[in-house]
């Protein structure tokens, strides 16, 4: 019998050292073949369409575009392209935000080896995976529309009291699509103001009440 193709990976991350290792160890695996690394979101993009790999390990914090963001390139251009997130840390409003992108799965990287290996075999099939009880916590929330990486960044100038012009000039857009954003925003958390929507993100763990 003809022998099964392996299922092949990109591996999105910033830190060389742990590209390295997570190629090195899921090379151990039959089934599994490492053929493409990226350090940044648009190089991910890039890096899909020349390898078209059958699965995408995305790391949420990357420089450049975040790994959101990417997800949302890779799904706009491929439909099909099949991400699992794989990241340090992310609060219950990022990874419901992921999946909303269009990503299959999301795993911590202080998952076992064990879970790492069914959770990608599980994306390569085209199923879903999340950790056990995320998939409960994530619909106790009861989060509603996520927010864009766009609408998270105005949201935490927002909460350090920037005025609109200040918060165009900080993110290099206009004045009138910083409304627009916001706007959206109050929609999404159905409230009236800035001052409600800065204290529903804190809720949400969107801003962390130091910022």
């Amino acid at each position: 019998m003809p022998k099964t193709p392996p299922i092949t990976i990109l591996l999105v991350d910033d830190h060389f050292v742990v590209r390295s290792g997570l190629a090195a160890s899921l090379d151990l695996e039959e089934d599994i073949q490492v053929i493409a690394e990226a350090e940044r979101g648009e190089e991910a993009v890039e890096r899909y369409q020349q390898e078209q790999p059958r699965v995408v390990m995305m790391d949420l914090q990357l420089p450049g575009l975040s790994g959101i963001e990417a997800t949302e390139r890779l799904r706009e251009a491929d439909p099909a392209a099949r991400v699992l997130v794989f990241s340090t840390f992310a609060r219950d409003d990022e990874i419901q935000a992921a999946l909303d992108a269009g990503a299959l799965g999301y795993l911590q990287k202080s998952a076992s080896r064990e879970e790492l290996i069914q959770a990608i075999r599980a994306v390569a099939a085209g199923e879903a995976f999340l950790p056990e009880g995320l998939a409960e916590r994530l619909a106790a929330l009861q989060l509603g529309p996520s927010v864009t990486a766009r609408e998270r960044d105005i949201l935490k100038l927002i909460a350090q009291g920037k005025a609109n012009k200040e918060i165009a000039a900080s993110l290099g857009i206009a004045e009138d699509t910083v409304k627009r954003h916001i706007s959206n925003v109050l929609q999404k958390f159905g409230v009236n103001d800035r001052a409600q929507a800065t204290a529903e993100a804190i809720r949400r763990g969107i801003v962390k009440v130091e910022e």
